[in-house]
């Protein structure tokens, strides 16, 4: 039996495809044995284990993958865009620090992150950087917090002042009679924001019929919202807020498309304008 290939995501409503792209048959009908690892701490543990050897191909966001490759000789390459929208990233505090109540506050203070080189520590500098933050030190310190459920409690128990994370998954700790976060903001990236990466040893035939498989899969997904939706809802989302991202969402028809020259060297220049490379 085929040696089955280990693809990393984040199980959150974007892996959607992903999962359809399984339980369809469309990696088999590609001749490929795929076993999906499910990553909660997100894109920068996804880059660690992709260095280490540990996964064979990943989806996460976009601008942890390009600074990956700026920063370091990593050991991975991107194939394609997954999903061609930006990521609408909130920024949250406790819902009890009424001392913090706007992002301007957040200079100079801890930033709250899952791992150093995440999503969640690259889009904080893009954060200070639209807030004319000090260029040089915008944040006191980052304290590193693995998990949502650790950056939640991170800004409770005061290790943390402010972390950011994908609105959509941070939208029902603001509900509620006794809410568990307060929303300070929010801002979009302004590149699409997932990709698809193979580990530099898988060869490349192997990964664009991965991409062809996880086409399939967003095609289904996109013909079958009522099955989407359900399947989301277990993920821990509300049918409204589910409702709400499909009409937000849009993903690749091609994941084996590189990002253009152009797009790359967006999401670069950014990063170096933002101080994170």
């Amino acid at each position: 039996m085929m040696r089955a290939l280990k693809l990393g995501y984040v199980p959150e409503h974007f892996s959607t495809p992903i999962h359809f792209a399984q339980t369809q048959g469309f990696f088999q009908k590609q001749g490929l044995n795929v076993e999906l690892v499910p990553y909660p701490s997100g894109s920068g543990h996804l880059i660690q284990s992709l260095d280490h050897g540990e996964l064979d191909c990943a989806v996460g966001l976009t601008e942890a993958f390009v600074r990956g490759l700026a920063t370091s000789k990593a050991k991975y390459s991107i194939v394609g865009t997954y999903v061609d929208s930006p990521l609408h990233w909130a920024v949250s505090t406790g819902a009890q620090r009424s001392e913090l109540r706007s992002l301007k506050q957040l200079e100079g203070k801890r930033i709250g992150v899952s791992r150093i080189g995440s999503g969640s520590y690259v889009m904080s500098f893009v954060l200070a950087l639209q807030q004319g933050f000090n260029a040089q030190k915008p944040f006191a310190d980052f304290p590193v917090c693995h998990t949502f459920e650790q950056l939640r409690k991170s800004v409770n128990d005061k290790t943390a002042d402010a972390f950011m994370w994908e609105y959509f998954t941070t939208k029902k700790y603001y509900d509620g009679p006794q809410p568990e976060l307060k929303m300070l903001g929010s801002i979009y990236t302004p590149w699409p924001s997932w990709v698809l990466v193979r580990q530099e040893s898988l060869p490349t035939e192997q990964a664009n019929k991965l991409a062809k498989a996880l086409d399939e899969g967003i095609a289904y997904f996109e013909q079958n919202p009522e099955e989407s939706i359900a399947y989301i809802e277990t993920l821990g989302y509300s049918q409204e807020d589910a409702r709400e991202w499909l009409n937000t969402v849009k993903f690749s028809k091609n994941c084996s498309e590189p990002l253009s020259d152009e797009v790359h060297e967006n999401v670069l220049q950014i990063l170096r304008t933002a101080g994170v490379i």
